[in-house]
């Protein structure tokens, strides 16, 4: 980055295959310097790797792999005998895994760009490859060896994976951009700290960042920063090999949710981006994680950051960015749920006591150390039932926060906010988004919000709460003139349906099935036939923690290497439990216990409300290395990395990402109306959502469906005279609108109505009424313009445009050139040379 975490990472591998060896050439997006991995494939058990420390420019790689190719041909000089052949090209390294037998490689071999932040590309993973690396001749197979394979491979790598080769995903845009502003004397202790390692590459690499032709000392153009490992979901891949080859071979992955769509104001690109990072540790499904395990890492937690910035700079030295974090995840306390009754809804139960809520303090302490203070609990679950089930997590955890409370200093307390959502949901009198906006609104922290699952009523809690972050974060760019928005704004709709898409990836990853409850249903404006898809999403949800979460689970351990495989243990279906798997400290006598009272870790006071993380120390300093790198070097120039002036691009490849825009998806297509996004508009009179898009056709053939079995409707005025009488009639016992009242109008046959529909139809997306023919006077003005500028008009030929005499030898001088013949230069030309040789390098 030319400002913040990592540079040059290799974007394109190409695994070449020999019998004894892999060759894996990594190069940067410029394709002018590449690395070389040479992996030993005569080792059955052991991974043996060796980093050619040399970086290869274009030709020297090519000589490399033909020498090689000429000398391992089994004859010289019969074409057909190939020495080297290309095994699979990729776009990054997971990591590498080892079950039963050798060592597999895992690549990813098709990836997808889902948002762009300050230049940076943001990827999805779209496919991968697993490779097993030792040779047949010296494989020693175990019978269990492919089962392993298979619950590895359970765990869908194209299912909402992400990656970017120069943006630190694993940390949040508030953390990498704090990067920059540490003082100057912590920078040199960094950079004298990465003095051997920098002595060890080539002098390609190494330039003084301190002294760069006259530049202030305090210009940092590469830095490579630590990831946060809780929210890298490869980093036990990538450990074996993580202190053995370059740190550009490691790549970072997060599993969550990334979208990216563009809100238009007055032709002004925002960009808002949504980055959910789901946290690796205590990673499971939802019946079989639940709480909080003994080193303060819960269920479900997910972080979800939200991003604003103005897209017409696409730089963070001179553009605007804005950015606000939220956190998710389960009650942090012991409990669990008993799945073996097959209920829908296993009763909760508190498996250890905790009364000086010790698992509580070990997860606000991570987040007084990511964060910072104040941190504040919204718990949404249940405080009022007949029989109790959601209640005795309230129960238990106000005494925790209160325990927690009385040692903090009062500016830094923990802030609790218990509310029903449910029980309010239910009411007729309350409004459900309403109270979330009241809370919303005097947020001032990190907020953390719970339920029971962290799935439906959290989804819309953090909706609101992002919508209200949302009007400040325009507000402080400067885009609206008070920090207020509205529903039924194009704006507000673009910002709910990525958060819907959010909240139905999350749900799916955890819960088995998309969201149940949506924003529209608390709004109580949700369609008639929302109603069969809540049950069937309750179905799915309930057959997949019956049925496949035992597998998923399995597969999610696997992955994460909570559990290794070995001949001296058990195997992983042969365990009654994976408590001990996650619980790892419970087996472990500690030395030095915890204090009840002084909860925090060291320093952690001392730096709030900043949080630790980011106060600029010695100790923090140590997880960030310095990367020494001329200032023109490719590597750091967003410019060139991204529109690639070097090489022939396509406009669809370059600009492939396919945003979400509030101007086709939202805004009116009538002519006449405020083009603003933040206007209200009535639901007739906006364009078709996205969600709509994606469902049409189910949409189109189940009206269809229901319209042909539905009884004639009543006529307008009999509906709207029965509208209000019927209004109380309507509603169902929990409050909320039923949906199965709802008029369905039919289509007629007679002329008259067809007429109208085709009127309708041509005017919405142009805005004009084209039902009449054009008058006789504009037909006879029509027909004096000539159709083309050519004398001859004609599809098969035309005559060619006269161009002047300067424009002729312009052309004939660009074609000298090409062909080696320079023209003498005149004034003009070495005067836009001197001007380009002073703007681009003094």
């Amino acid at each position: 980055l030319p400002n913040l975490c990592l540079p040059i990472l290799l974007n394109i591998g190409k695994a070449y295959c020999l019998t004894i060896r892999y060759f894996l050439v990594g190069s940067n997006q410029a394709d002018t310097k590449h690395r070389v991995l040479k992996i030993d494939r005569t080792e059955p058990k052991d991974l043996v790797i060796i980093d050619d420390k040399h970086v290869y420019n274009q030709q020297e790689v090519r000589d490399l792999l033909g020498r090689l190719d000429l000398g391992n041909r089994t004859k010289i000089g019969q074409k057909g005998s190939s020495g080297l052949s290309r095994a699979v090209l990729a776009c990054g390294i997971v990591g590498f895994v080892r079950f039963l037998e050798g060592y597999y490689i895992v690549l990813i071999t098709k990836r997808r760009k889902m948002a762009d932040i300050g230049g940076h590309s943001i990827y999805k993973i779209e496919d991968t490859s697993m490779i097993y690396i030792p040779n047949d001749s010296v494989r020693v197979t175990h019978p269990d060896e492919a089962r392993y394979v298979r619950i590895f491979q359970n765990v869908d790598l194209s299912s909402n994976f992400y990656f970017s080769y120069s943006y630190d995903l694993s940390h949040s845009l508030q953390y990498n951009l704090t990067l920059l502003q540490r003082p100057y004397d912590l920078w040199s202790s960094a950079a004298s700290s990465t003095e051997e390692e920098v002595h060890t590459q080539s002098k390609q690499d190494s330039f003084d960042i301190f002294e760069d032709e006259g530049l202030p000392t305090q210009v940092v153009y590469g830095l490579q920063n630590e990831p946060y490992n809780k929210y890298v979901w490869n980093g036990k891949l990538l450990e074996r090999v993580k202190d053995i080859v370059h740190h550009d071979w490691l790549m970072y992955i997060i599993h969550g949710f990334c979208g990216q769509s563009k809100l238009l104001i007055y032709g002004r690109p925002v960009h808002i981006t949504l980055i959910a990072r789901r946290s690796s540790k205590f990673a499971g499904t939802r019946f079989l994680k639940r709480g909080a395990n003994c080193e303060g890492d819960v269920a479900n937690e997910v972080e979800t950051e939200q991003i604003v910035h103005d897209a017409s700079v696409m730089s963070f030295t001179a553009g605007s960015y804005s950015s606000y974090v939220q956190v998710r995840g389960s009650v942090p306390l012991y409990w669990s749920q008993d799945i073996s009754t097959m209920m829908p809804k296993p009763p909760i139960r508190l498996d250890q006591a905790d009364p000086y809520a010790h698992v509580a303090a070990l997860h606000f302490d991570q987040m007084l150390q990511r964060f910072g203070s104040p941190i504040i609990i919204l718990n949404l679950v249940k405080k009022r039932e007949k029989r109790k089930h959601e209640k005795i997590l309230s129960e238990e955890l106000y005494p925790a926060v209160i325990n927690l409370n009385q040692f903090l200093p009062p500016d830094h307390c923990i802030d609790y906010i218990a509310w029903d959502m449910a029980r309010y949901t239910k009411s007729k009198l309350c409004n459900v988004l309403d109270r979330l906006s009241m809370i919303a609104e005097n947020v001032t922290g990190v907020l953390r919000t719970n339920c029971v699952d962290c799935l439906d009523r959290t989804n819309t809690a953090q909706f609101m709460v992002g919508k209200c972050a949302l009007a400040y974060q325009l507000y402080a760019l400067g885009m609206i003139d008070k920090p207020k928005l509205q529903f039924d704004t194009d704006c507000v709709r673009l910002f709910e349906e990525l958060y819907e898409d959010h909240g139905d990836t999350l749900s799916l990853q955890y819960g088995g099935s998309q969201l149940v409850h949506r924003v529209k249903t608390y709004r109580k404006i949700a369609p008639w036939t929302q109603h069969s898809k809540d049950i069937m999403q309750t179905l799915s949800r309930y057959y997949s923690n019956a049925f496949s979460d035992a597998d998923r689970q399995d597969a999610i351990n696997l992955f994460l290497q909570v559990y290794q495989p070995s001949e001296s243990k058990p195997h992983l279906w042969e365990l009654p439990t994976d408590f001990y798997l996650h619980q790892s400290s419970t087996m472990v006598l500690p030395q030095d216990r915890r204090s009840y009272t002084f909860w925090w870790s060291e320093g952690v006071l001392t730096s709030l409300p900043v949080p630790y993380d980011e106060v600029p120390s010695k100790n923090t300093m140590t997880k960030v290395k310095v990367k020494r790198v001329n200032r023109f070097d490719e590597s750091i120039d967003i410019y060139t990395e991204f529109f690639k002036p070097y090489e022939l691009t396509s406009f669809d490849d370059t600009f492939c990402i396919a945003l979400t825009t509030s101007a086709w998806e939202f805004m009116p297509k009538t002519v006449g109306v405020d083009p603003s996004p933040f206007t209200v508009r009535k639901p007739e009179e906006t364009g078709k959502s996205v969600l709509s898009n994606k469902s049409s056709k189910e949409e189109t053939l189940l009206q269809r469906k229901t319209a042909a079995s539905a009884p004639p409707p009543p006529s307008e005025e009999a509906i709207s005279s029965s509208s209000e009488d019927d209004s109380e009639e309507d509603r169902d016992d929990d409050g909320s609108v039923s949906q199965r009242s709802t008029p369905i109008k039919l289509l007629t046959e007679s002329g008259e109505s067809s007429r109208t529909q085709e009127q309708q139809t041509v005017k919405e997306p142009y805005g004009l009424n084209l039902a009449k023919f054009p008058a006789e006077k504009d037909l006879l003005i029509y027909e004096r313009e000539p159709v083309s500028c050519f004398p001859g008009d004609s599809i098969y030929a035309a005559c060619p445009p006269q161009v002047d005499r300067h424009s002729h030898d312009v052309f004939e001088s660009h074609v000298m050139t090409g062909q080696g013949q320079v023209r003498a230069l005149c004034r003009d030309d070495m005067l836009t040379y001197r001007e380009y040789i002073k703007n681009r390098y003094m």
